[in-house]
């Protein structure tokens, strides 16, 4: 029963972390979408210590392994944009690939520079 209650927990603060951000994102006009506020702000809250990691782990893990359940709704909403897709399919699979390589080429250069960072103060 503790457990149950740890992990609705933890889910009732992830949801609230994620609608506290949809809020603060619509009301200062913030052209980023509310999920990534919400991931940027429990990042903030992880790191200096304010949540710690066993208070969201199992919460956060359950909606990591459901993460594909919600895409769905993704995915069945693409269907209502079939001619744009058929008229700029190309042009969109392009953008997609191009930023996709784009965020791992600079996801690597940072992570290669912060591991040599990290290398030499050691």
């Amino acid at each position: 029963m503790k457990k149950a209650a740890a992990f609705l927990f933890q889910l009732a603060f992830l949801s609230a972390l994620y609608y506290g951000s949809e809020f603060l994102v619509s009301w200062l006009h913030i052209p980023i979408p509310a999920s990534v506020t919400g991931m940027v702000i429990l990042l903030f809250l992880l790191s200096k210590g304010w949540v710690p990691v066993q208070m969201i782990q199992s919460g956060a893990a359950f909606l990591n392994k459901h993460l594909a359940f919600f895409f769905i709704p993704i995915a069945a909403g693409l269907i209502t944009y079939g001619d744009l897709i058929q008229s700029d399919g190309a042009a969109l699979m392009a953008v997609i690939a191009g930023s996709s390589v784009m965020g791992l080429l600079i996801t690597s250069g940072l992570s290669s520079a912060l591991a040599k960072r990290s290398r030499e103060k050691a």
